[in-house]
């Protein structure tokens, strides 16, 4: 423990923690990248046999719109990431009366929490809009989920189901770590 009460590795915790949601923000933006570049109306996509289970264009749109929303959400979830990374190491050799002391940077611990809060809102909705655009290629893919198919049920519920799961997990982390 420093002087202060906080434990000595306090910021790098921090920059750790920073540094983990760039890293997993930008495994899901090269997927969100990889599914744009996917083509939906692809000819040769025989996985469908019914006609009738066929979806329209407005899958097609959404499914591109929810890859654009996924986008910003991560990268904005990460370019706050990153500014407050950049804070934490610019607050080493600033002295004001107003933030928190760790043993190796002065960081306004308010400011910290709320960037915290405003990335992994962001982080969470990218994931919310990346799993709307996998249901979508499960649809095109599959066909849809108003037609019955037994493959897209088995592909979409695992993931309305694991998805939030983990969400919940996160954004409960997350408000413990608020709270802290």
């Amino acid at each position: 423990m420093s002087s202060s009460g906080v434990p000595k590795l306090a910021t790098t915790i921090h920059i750790t923690a920073l540094d983990g949601i760039v890293n997993v923000n930008s495994l899901f933006t090269l997927a969100v990248f990889i599914g744009l570049t996917w083509n939906p109306r692809d000819p040769d996509n025989k996985l469908n046999t019914d006609p009738k289970c066929e979806v329209g264009p407005k899958v097609a749109e959404d499914l591109v719109a929810f890859h654009v929303y996924s986008f910003c959400c991560f990268l904005f979830s990460s370019l706050v990431a990153l500014a407050l990374k950049q804070a934490i190491r610019l607050s080493r050799s600033a002295h004001y009366r107003t933030v928190f002391t760790f043993d190796l940077a002065l960081v306004n611990k308010n400011a910290l929490r709320v960037g915290y809060v405003i990335s992994a809102a962001g982080s969470a909705s990218g994931c919310l809009f990346l799993m709307l655009a996998l249901i979508n290629v499960v649809q095109i893919k599959l066909g849809t989920l108003s037609c019955g198919s037994p493959h897209s049920l088995g592909a979409v519920v695992p993931l309305v189901i694991l998805v939030p799961i983990g969400l919940l997990i996160y954004v409960s982390t997350v408000i413990y770590a608020f709270t802290q």
